[in-house]
């Protein structure tokens, strides 16, 4: 779908218990929702092929959304587009150029923080620093510092750490008990990563209970103890000249 502007989704609850709602932390009562399905994992390289901005209420329903098609004006790798199910064909028949759509999906997330929302990204420095590179490729200002973020990565590895199986975006939603039905699409990713967030805060309530911004701050420090306890993981059992980064949100 190329952009469709602001529309509500026809399941509007993801069945929240007004008990649920009131133990939130208050962040959580309204966020929007950013994700993107892309041509790679390099993220100075990869270019957008779908995208979603959205908002949602305190009990998950969607109350906005804007979904996009791109064509990234290259071929579309065979293996990523069977995980997001876009070809080139297809994103070169219904997508429109990056110089069109990175602009307002820009636009839409600036919105998202002048009306005061925190903004949910699983995975955020993935995201947040490939849209930075699309903004540099086609000529317009990229996201200045973006904050509030939310990254329910992030949150879950600080709070349940010892929780065991895999950290993707579809084995936390299933051990918070949140639906998530076609992954890998933008919108579909999205507004799970939203939700999930909503539930971390529900269950994590008294550790979570913070100013967005203080939130925010808390995760810089969370994702990079996260990242130093891999980089001496991945040293001691795999290779010892092994490095990552730690930046967050954006890389």
């Amino acid at each position: 779908m190329t952009d469709v502007g602001v529309q509500l989704e026809e399941v509007t609850t993801v069945g929240a218990t007004p008990l649920a709602v009131a133990a939130q932390a208050a962040w959580s009562r309204a966020l929007g929702v950013f994700d993107l399905e892309t041509t790679g994992v390099d993220t100075s390289v990869a270019r957008i092929v779908t995208a979603h901005v959205g908002v949602i209420d305190e009990t998950g329903a969607v109350v906005e959304r804007k979904d996009w098609i791109v064509d990234p004006g290259i071929e579309i790798p065979d293996g990523a587009a069977r995980v997001h199910g876009i070809s080139t064909e297809r994103a070169r028949r219904f997508g429109r150029s990056p110089y069109e759509v990175v602009p307002e999906i820009i636009a839409a997330i600036r919105s998202v923080f002048e009306r005061g929302f925190p903004l949910v990204v699983y995975n955020a420095p993935y995201d947040l620093t490939l849209l930075a590179a699309e903004a540099a490729r086609v000529g317009v200002p990229s996201l200045e510092l973006p904050a509030p973020i939310v990254d329910p990565l992030v949150l879950d590895k600080a709070v349940d750490r010892y929780r065991k199986g895999k950290r993707t975006l579809e084995a936390a939603a299933a051990a918070y008990g949140v639906p998530l039905v076609g992954a890998h699409d933008a919108g579909a990713d999205a507004i799970a990563a939203g939700r999930l967030a909503q539930a971390i805060a529900v269950r994590f309530a008294d550790d979570l209970d913070l100013a967005p911004a203080d939130l925010h701050e808390r995760q810089v420090a969370w994702c990079l103890e996260q990242a130093s306890r891999f980089e001496e993981y991945m040293q001691r059992t795999h290779d010892p000249a092994f490095t990552t980064s730690g930046a967050w949100p954006c890389r």
